[in-house]
């Protein structure tokens, strides 16, 4: 089925920002997020900003895929194949640039053939939905980063390559593994090179996905604003695209 709802972005709901934070946090967000040292290859990393700059952007939409209830968790590949991800995503205060503690980032997105938990089949795959595969969230640590394990992302029908992202706070752990409460600060999405993208998707099992990808230049969300517009810096963790890659991205929010 046809991401018809993600056609035309939202409006800005709340003020928010992405900083793109350069070399010196983008380091220190990789060593969070990978347990394994990262092998950097030049021609599959992203570059970021050389400075510090705060920039202003609208939220993105939510989508038809949000499900309320997902579990915190720092690992929510559960059984589904794909090449790893390790994301670490800082949250920060967009006024002040002080890193958040304790606030929950929330992310979903679909496997390798662009199906969702919960609605598995839209995309015209068929494989077993437990509702709950490649969700969940984690709470930023003392120094703002959440660090979550993930796969790389699959497509669907009319979206390029992404992943869904909200930013809580003040949120309560529940005792079946999820949350409840909390004010949601930031509704976003996350993007992928297209480079990068291209080799990933060459490769199984992105490469049993019949559906005809959308371009990051095609997308209708993805505005070209770079890591401004939610778009990571990837590093691989390998020589390979299949040894997976690490991403990283400062989140500024106004609380």
């Amino acid at each position: 089925m046809t991401d018809t709802s993600e056609a035309t972005p939202t409006p800005i709901g709340r003020r928010t920002v992405l900083i793109a934070t350069g070399a010196t946090a983008a380091a220190l967000a990789v060593t969070a997020a990978a347990p394994e040292a990262p092998t950097a290859d030049a021609a599959d990393t992203v570059p970021v900003a050389a400075a510090a700059v705060c920039t202003l952007t609208k939220e993105m939409t939510e989508g038809p895929y949000y499900l309320d209830g997902a579990l915190v968790r720092a690992d929510i590949r559960e059984n589904k194949t794909g090449f790893r991800l390790n994301l670490a995503l800082t949250v920060v205060d967009d006024d002040t640039c002080a890193v958040i503690p304790g606030a929950l980032v929330e992310i979903w997105h679909c496997d390798a053939l662009g199906e969702y938990s919960g609605y598995v089949g839209n995309n015209g795959h068929n494989e077993p939905d437990n509702g709950t595969f490649l969700r969940g969230g984690v709470l930023t640590d003392s120094g703002g980063v959440a660090t979550i394990t993930t796969v790389y992302p699959g497509w669907y029908r009319g979206r390029c390559v992404h992943i869904h992202v909200k930013v809580h706070t003040g949120v309560t752990l529940t005792s079946d593994g999820s949350f409840t409460g909390g004010t949601e600060l930031h509704t976003g999405q996350l993007f992928f090179d297209e480079t990068i993208t291209a080799r990933v998707g060459a490769l199984s099992p992105y490469s049993a996905n019949t559906v005809t990808r959308t371009t990051l230049a095609q997308d209708s969300i993805y505005d070209e604003g770079g890591a401004a517009s939610g778009l990571l810096t990837l590093t691989a963790l390998g020589s390979s695209p299949s040894a997976g890659y690490a991403g990283t991205l400062t989140l500024g929010i106004e609380r």
